[in-house]
């Protein structure tokens, strides 16, 4: 298999043109399992691996794959978003003193009830983190 045989087959499958900077950061998000990283992560990753491409770059391809389905921004401060590899539903807990995001396993997330939604709109999805510091 080519090495970027898979990657090329996901941009594509999304409907994204698979030029070679959307190839290279593809090949570091998604080869390597179910991740989080923020934009600045993977830039840092990117200048290692002697990927020339720029910071402003990284945030639009992110947010890109993130339109295509491809990725899922978490937001867990006005200031710090994260891309979580893993587009299905669920949870994460956020560990402020170390600003390390991780999945909540699956089944121990349970909401008994969720709000009305204001007139005129829809619930289109919820997302929950849960904020945890040392003891």
């Amino acid at each position: 298999m080519r090495p970027y045989a898979q990657v090329l087959e996901q941009l594509r499958g999304a409907g994204l043109r698979p030029t070679r900077q959307r190839l290279a950061l593809a090949k570091l998000l998604f080869e390597n399992g179910p991740r989080h990283v923020t934009a600045e992560m993977l830039h840092a990753e990117a200048q290692a691996a002697s990927i020339r491409v720029s910071l402003a770059t990284v945030y639009n391809t992110l947010h890109q794959f993130t339109e295509a389905g491809l990725l899922r921004e978490i937001v867990v401060d006005p200031t710090r978003s994260y891309f979580d590899t893993t587009t299905s539903e669920h949870g994460h807990f956020f560990h402020e003193d170390t600003g390390m995001l991780e999945d909540i396993p699956g089944g121990q997330l349970h909401l008994a009830q969720l709000p009305n939604a204001p007139e005129g709109s829809k619930i289109t999805g919820i997302d929950v983190v849960v904020r945890l510091s040392a003891s």
